[in-house]
């Protein structure tokens, strides 16, 4: 079957953005960034997760862009950002002020969305300057800060030594994932998806994970295997609402908990019966509703006035 890296017709194919930048990260690592919507409207900022791209975005992007301005990113080594060889949190950290710093005015603030690997970005950078001048509002999809591993249900066994082990090898594997086969879609069904998900939706998915290039990917996992990014939770004083998928196999309503516990600001955990991990594709209008909610509450009012 093809290897499209997204759909490129229906609610999932990512549309043509306004323009594009090339943002330089502190190390000089080059970031593909997405200008969606019209100048002058506020602001949305959407960092994806593990595998994935600014196409994983493509609903939100559809939404938000008829009156937000909204830059979607591609991780270093994921999307059309070239691979590069640090890998880790700090790169992370350093990868989303950069993107804040070269797409917002001084001083200008926007909503911060981040699902699994983007909320963990949002994580890292929370303590950073150029994060808490413009972030006014976050919003973290199916993330969590350390333990994931020993927390994934990917392998249907009890917790313990043995399952820790299998899941680390399996999410880790340095296979490569080939065409998007019909048994692909069930097993990336299986693993990162509710029983529910529609084929489109799942179709979807697999298209932009299958695309990431397989040294991108184990190379990126030995990061989350090893993440503790507990000390950065309470740096994130932003006002901050959590999604999750009761069916989340990856990272499991017991991240989001913690995650909700531990911030100083949060707004609640939005919990969806029979969801997966790719709440942003699964949900999308909850997801948008969430983004929009939050641009209304905390950035939309000091925009009026500012422009007044």
């Amino acid at each position: 079957m093809s290897r499209l890296a997204h759909m490129a017709t229906g609610p999932y194919a990512p549309p043509v953005p306004a323009r594009t930048l090339t943002v330089l990260s502190a190390d000089g690592a080059p970031l593909h960034v997405e200008v969606h919507g019209p100048d002058g409207a506020p602001a949305v900022v959407l960092a994806h997760g593990w595998t994935c791209s600014t196409a994983f975005w493509a609903a939100q992007l559809r939404d938000l862009a008829t009156d937000h301005r909204v830059f979607a990113y591609d991780q270093r080594g994921h999307g059309r950002s070239p691979a590069h060889p640090a890998c880790g949190t700090d790169a992370l950290a350093d990868d989303l002020e950069a993107v804040l710093a070269a797409t917002l005015a001084p001083g200008e603030q926007a909503v911060v969305a981040g699902h699994s690997m983007g909320g963990m970005t949002v994580l890292a950078a929370a303590g950073r300057p150029a994060f808490r001048e413009h972030a006014a509002a976050v919003l973290l999809c199916s993330t969590g800060s350390s333990g994931l591993v020993a927390e994934s249900l990917i392998v249907p066994m009890r917790a313990g030594r043995l399952r820790t082990w299998l899941t680390k090898r399996v999410l880790g594997s340095r296979a490569p994932l080939g065409p998007v086969t019909p048994l692909a879609l069930r097993i990336l069904k299986y693993g990162t998806m509710g029983p529910g998900s529609a084929p489109h939706m799942v179709e979807a998915c697999a298209r932009i994970v299958h695309a990431c290039p397989r040294a991108v990917r184990h190379a990126w996992s030995q990061v989350l295997d090893l993440l503790d990014l507990d000390h950065a939770v309470g740096e994130l004083r932003a006002p901050t609402a959590v999604v999750v998928g009761t069916a989340d196999r990856l990272t499991p309503p017991v991240h989001a908990r913690s995650l909700a516990a531990a911030l100083p600001h949060c707004l609640g955990v939005t919990e969806l019966p029979g969801l997966g991990h790719m709440t942003p594709v699964e949900a999308p209008e909850l997801v948008t509703g969430k983004i929009r909610e939050l641009v209304t509450t905390y950035v939309s009012v000091r925009h009026a006035k500012e422009d007044a």
